[in-house]
């Protein structure tokens, strides 16, 4: 009975407050989404909060089924990652300010998904980059501050696209975006377009954008599980599935997000950081997102995203689990063994790797088989379709090989004696695989169209073939000899140093812009605390004060100078007579 009100009481505390309000929301979004989806209906909300001239500021709220649909998946993640944060960040003194955090980038994704208005998406958009910054700088190292400056400037493009985008909508009276579907005739539309797709690059870290999203996972795993499932990372895909309309077929995106998927993946299999292998997943999958979305089909697009988000939580989850579990160890050539000692999470963990890589009847593998589908049957660049399939082949040898060193490998690292499952670590992970697993064919029987497409077996086999290739060629060649422990990389190759290191895109996104600080350091010596200290504010106060100074000696009440002055008022008037 005493176990039972312990258990009670923790189950009253923040984390599970916000989780059980995000819990009843979920459910009523996800109901009211599936029912506007039948019904075919839109609510359309406007909120006037004042108005300049002919242009009026107003808060808008656009509810239909897919923003519905996808606030109820951020809003059941989150509620998963709060329960979860409870027992993960139990040792921390700084919980209830993590707790907090986190519940408030979940109202800025909330803000961002629900509306369909320039300035209220800047509210979202403002407030995920801010709450990011402070998440992943939490820990207060140095690593962290690198990181988090590195993420919040990346994202501070995006914020400064979307500011000009809004001063260029005001040239149609409203800000909108509702209505620019029906004004196809103006030709500046197309800058404003350009604006929107650099903001969605820069959330969604494509190239030259995606050096931020590795070092992102200097913030704690939970975090990582919320920004690289449902939120940040996906803010850029959900507000260009919004601007599909003005998008249509963008070929200078097709290029752009299959580079992306390339190098990503190909990156992946050199990384032996088990959350950063994780982090260049997620950046291989908003590739293949932002591809599907170049060709015109954002509805698949929303598919892959719902359905990612899913599997890509839980895999984020089981991570920070290992970690915890094996001496705060990321090095998954220090791993191994680890299904002898926790064989629950490593169903989970291997089913989401499954998942990942479209293996049949999972999550994954309704929306990519679609998109593949799709893709392979449509006319494309040889070029293009080439590197497209390398790319899907790459996740499946970065999954194989990561199942490989955590599972299969010999344990190098010292298991924490006592670490176990808890409740608030086994219940929502346990939910959310039977949600990732049951999402991908519960979306495809609800919300696509019945249809068989039947690729060519050369093209289905080869799939297979090449994938199944990269898996042995890649762990025949990542042998622990040919790699140190600091750097995972082969010394004195250029080669594996430039694909490891995903394309220098890390050196260039932060080594170019040091001459840059070094000019503000010396426009900060010479002019801020130099010559506009010494015309303006310190100088001018100086200045003003030795002139008040004099004055103040003349109107003194010295009985010498007041003599003075009335005997040289005498001879002056004498003088003048």
């Amino acid at each position: 009975m005493l176990s039972v009100l312990l258990v009670w009481k923790e189950m009253i505390t923040l984390p599970f407050i916000y989780a059980y309000m995000l819990m009843v929301l979920e459910f009523f979004s996800g109901w009211l989404g599936a029912k506007f989806y039948m019904m075919n209906f839109v609510l359309f909300l406007e909120w006037e909060l004042m108005q300049i001239g002919g242009i009026k500021m107003v808060y808008v709220l656009l509810f239909d089924w897919m923003s519905l649909l996808f606030l109820a998946v951020v809003m059941f993640i989150s509620s998963i990652v709060l329960i979860y944060s409870y027992s993960y960040m139990s040792g921390d003194s700084s919980v209830g300010r993590f707790i907090v955090l986190v519940y408030l980038f979940v109202v800025s994704m909330i803000f961002m998904i629900l509306s369909p208005n320039m300035i209220s998406i800047l509210l979202g958009w403002d407030g995920l980059g801010l709450v990011s910054y402070a998440l992943v700088i939490y820990y207060q190292n140095v690593k962290s501050a690198n990181a988090g400056m590195l993420t919040v400037l990346s994202n501070r493009l995006g914020d400064v696209a979307i500011l000009v985008s809004i001063s260029w909508l005001a040239n149609f009276g409203g800000w909108d975006i509702f209505y620019l579907q029906f004004v196809f005739e103006a030709q500046e539309l197309k800058y404003v377009l350009f604006l929107v797709v650099v903001a969605g690059m820069t959330s969604s870290a494509q190239i030259p954008f995606s050096a931020w999203l590795p070092a992102a996972m200097a913030a704690p795993t939970p975090v990582s599980s919320l920004v690289h499932s449902s939120t940040l990372v996906t803010a850029g895909v959900y507000l260009l599935i919004r601007f599909n309309e003005l998008l249509g077929v963008n070929y200078y995106l097709l290029l752009i997000s299959v580079l992306t998927m390339f190098m990503s993946g190909w990156g992946a299999n050199y990384e032996f950081d088990l959350k950063k292998v994780i982090a260049l997943s997620t950046l291989s999958q908003l590739g293949v997102m932002m591809m599907v979305l170049s060709l015109g089909m954002y509805e698949l697009a929303f598919f892959h995203l719902v359905s990612h988000a899913m599997f890509k939580s839980l895999l984020f989850l089981c991570a920070g689990f290992y970690i915890h579990a094996s001496s705060d160890s990321q090095d998954v050539r220090l791993l191994g063994k680890l299904t002898e000692s926790f064989p629950l999470v490593g169903v989970y963990f291997t089913g989401c790797s499954l998942s990942l890589c479209g293996f049949p009847f999972l999550s994954g593998f309704y929306s990519k088989d679609l998109i593949l589908e799709s893709y392979f049957t449509s006319e494309m660049n040889m070029l293009i379709y080439v590197m497209a399939f390398f790319s899907h082949s790459f996740t499946m040898s970065y999954s194989v090989r990561l199942v490989f060193y955590i599972y299969m490998n010999k344990s190098m690292s010292q298991l924490v004696g006592g670490y176990g499952l808890d409740m608030f670590m086994l219940t929502p992970m346990s939910l959310l695989f039977v949600v990732s697993v049951l999402t991908g064919a519960a979306f495809s029987w609800a919300f696509v169209p019945p249809a068989a497409v039947v690729l060519p077996v050369l093209v289905s086999v080869s799939l297979l073939l090449v994938g199944g290739g990269l898996v042995v060629f890649i762990t025949r060649c990542m042998s622990f000899k040919n790699f140190t422990p600091e750097s995972g990389l082969v010394a004195g190759q250029p080669l594996e140093w430039f694909f490891g290191m995903m394309w220098y895109l890390p050196f260039l996104s932060t080594l170019n812009f040091m001459g840059g600080l070094g000019l503000g350091s010396a426009y900060l010596s010479q002019m801020d605390g130099g010559f506009l200290e010494y015309t303006g504010g310190q100088g001018g106060l100086k200045y003003i004060s030795g002139v008040s100074s004099l004055v103040d000696k003349w109107n003194s009440t010295n009985m010498s100078i007041y003599m003075y002055l009335v005997v040289m008022f005498v001879v002056v008037m004498i003088l003048m007579a």
